[in-house]
């Protein structure tokens, strides 16, 4: 997989300057390239207890990312996934630490062990008072002696940190971090593993499974598990956790593994809110990317039984961005909606041939969902099908409420659905179609000029015209044919459809930005959703 890099061998000596560049000023890095890479606060002056971290690269923001006031005095930055040397650790120690000491603080590798270990022995020889803590939160595999550090040393950079700037001393800031340590535990799911920078991507996790209890350096989980969905992710997560923990108030740390998006991430936080954990839940730090795993689509979470004074230090200024911040979590807000906008629907009632009918209707776009996704990703942004299979799901769930026994009123009423339920243009546009169409049967248009009259509403609403490549070119000729018998509409709205996919130029739509190559030999997804809906009418 191609990355945004130079060679290799630089991309952690030019992320550390990249680190640096873009501090405004708060950062420096020691000089002694490639081999020391040591990133330290600027303004520091050796007054108060230092808080050096650090370990293998390819987990930003963390460690460079969480230097600053009420964080990190320095980070030691080793390749990839690699310890950094005995002598990097050292130079970071010197370089940060004064009379008031340095708190190492360390995620429990055998590598980083030994190296900042070695460091710290070496620093105290230099007459440097030097603690070290090791964090290993991570409870996937109850049966290793050593557990993994992994995302809960943020509840300890953050903790220590604010202790730190407060001007406590080491023996303070040193027990408060191992108190933190003792009490925090962690657990990651992917969907994927990481790809090292140079490297070919290990392909160990199979479509639809997920692996659970995984590490932060792509180490393989516990086991992995069929994924069904966000829901049943967290509840996985969750219940190991539960296990780990006891029923007093907890802060969750929920962290992005580097690949997530900030949507699916929202989502997973949403889920946390309702799983068996909100009881037990009063804080949450994030969802945020804080510890990563390179790319890895995946997340963690944390917990952390903070006391009040705890949850205060969490809660501590410090202007890095990459800290998210913690906030009380709790039941979803609700406003009601402002004068005017909530809807006056018709008076609900039966019929079941209607029903039937449009039930069917739905039926098609639901089953077309993929295949009009697929065709969207050639022309926009792939989620025609999806758009449309939420509308016909929500008429499907509202059809209770609808006037099946007046057809003007029912025209209105979808339109007046769809509003509410179908995003994008589409759905404004359907709205307008349908409620036009209303408002035609109501004047005593019949059936098929009734539609027309939507059809004529909503182009001059939207602008398209037929040979514009939306669906007015498979819906406009199936109106004209319907006279003559809905095999005939069918043929012609499938005609319509099967042409834009000449259509070398669109006028309309998000396919107005596409050039002409990838238009070409992809029908538009509206035009054939309707020929869709026009052959299932016609069988």
């Amino acid at each position: 997989m191609s990355q945004f890099m130079n060679k290799k061998e630089d991309i952690v000596t030019e992320a550390v300057d990249g680190v640096v560049a873009a501090s405004g000023g708060r950062l420096a890095r020691l000089d002694g390239y490639p081999h020391i890479r040591v990133v330290v606060r600027n303004d520091w002056d050796k007054s108060k207890v230092a808080l050096v971290s650090g370990g293998g690269s390819g987990h930003e923001p963390a460690h460079a990312g969480f230097v600053g006031d009420g964080m990190l005095t320095a980070a030691v930055c080793g390749d990839v996934f690699a310890s950094p040397s005995v002598d990097a650790v050292l130079a970071g120690i010197l370089a940060v630490t004064g009379p008031a000491g340095c708190l190492l603080i360390v995620k429990n590798y055998t590598g980083d062990r030994l190296n900042f270990g070695l460091a710290a022995e070496r620093a105290k020889a230099f007459g440097l008072n030097v603690e070290m803590v090791v964090v290993d939160d991570d409870i996937a595999l109850p049966d290793l002696p050593q557990a993994r550090g992994v995302a809960g040393t943020l509840f300890v950079h953050k903790i220590a940190g604010a202790l730190a700037e407060q001007g406590q001393d080491l023996e303070t800031v040193a027990r408060a971090a191992r108190k933190v340590i003792a009490g925090t535990r962690s657990i990651g799911m992917s969907l994927d593993t990481c790809t090292v920078p140079g490297s070919p991507k290990e392909l160990r996790i199979p479509d639809g499974m997920a692996e659970l209890g995984l590490g932060i350096h792509g180490e393989a989980g516990v086991e992995q598990v069929t994924f069904h969905g966000a829901k049943e992710a967290v509840a996985a997560v969750a219940g190991k956790l539960l296990a780990a923990t006891d029923d007093t108030p907890h802060v969750a740390l929920v962290n992005n593994l580097g690949g997530a998006s900030v949507l699916e991430m929202l989502v997973l936080a949403h889920e946390l809110s309702q799983s068996p954990l909100a009881d037990r839940v009063t804080h949450i730090v994030g969802p945020a990317a804080m510890m990563t795993s390179l790319d890895m689509r995946g997340f963690s979470v944390s917990l952390y039984p903070a006391d009040g004074g705890e949850i205060e230090l969490l809660r501590a200024a410090t202007p890095l961005a990459a800290w998210p911040g913690v906030s009380a979590i709790g039941p979803v807000d609700i406003v009601a909606l402002p004068d005017g906008l909530t809807p006056v629907s018709p008076l609900p009632s039966e019929h079941a041939e209607t029903g039937a009918f449009l039930t069917g209707c739905c039926k098609v776009l639901i089953a077309a969902e993929d295949d009009l996704n697929a065709l969207d990703a050639k022309s926009g942004d792939g989620d025609t099908g999806s758009t449309l299979a939420g509308a016909a799901r929500a008429l499907i769930a509202a059809m209770d409420r609808l006037p099946l026994a007046d057809h003007t009123q029912l025209f209105r009423a979808i339109g007046l659905e769809l509003s509410q339920t179908m995003g994008g243009s589409s759905g404004v546009l359907l709205a307008i179609f349908f409620a036009a169409s209303g408002d035609g049967a109501s004047s005593g248009l019949p059936m098929r000029e009734a539609l027309k009259a939507g059809l004529s509403r909503m182009q001059e609403t939207g602008g398209a015209q037929i040979g514009d490549r939306t669906m007015i070119d498979a819906l406009a000729p199936a109106l004209d044919a319907l006279e003559n018998g809905l095999p005939a509409a069918a043929k012609a709205a499938r005609s319509g459809a099967d042409h834009t996919a000449t259509i070398l130029q669109a006028k309309a739509g998000r396919a107005a930005y596409i050039n002409a190559k990838q238009l070409e030999g992809h029908a538009d997804p509206g035009a054939e959703a309707v020929a869709r809906l026009f052959e299932h009418l016609a069988e």
